[in-house]
């Protein structure tokens, strides 16, 4: 199963291949997204990044906190999928 991390406070100049080689580092990189303002198509610091297991993405997620990258210290969560709550 695939684990998909959260990781904020990127560089302006990062690139996809830039994120790919840093956590590949901790395992197996699925893919790569960095998130771009609608408007301007600028990238807003933030990208999702899927590991191909839970453990690899784990793994990430604790080697990579915190971590100082290009400049600036990154923050690397894990996504936690939003439950489905019904009114009664």
């Amino acid at each position: 199963m695939n684990k998909r991390l959260y990781v904020a406070n990127l560089p302006s100049q990062i690139t996809e291949a830039d994120l790919r080689a840093l956590f590949s580092k901790a395992g197996n990189v699925m893919s790569v997204k960095i998130i771009q303002d609608r408007q301007t198509g600028q990238p807003r610091g933030i990208a999702i990044v899927e590991m191909s297991t839970k453990w690899e993405g784990r793994r990430a997620a604790s080697m990579l906190n915190r971590k100082d990258f290009m400049g600036k210290s990154l923050l690397v969560k894990e996504v936690t999928n939003k439950r489905d709550f019904r009114r009664r």
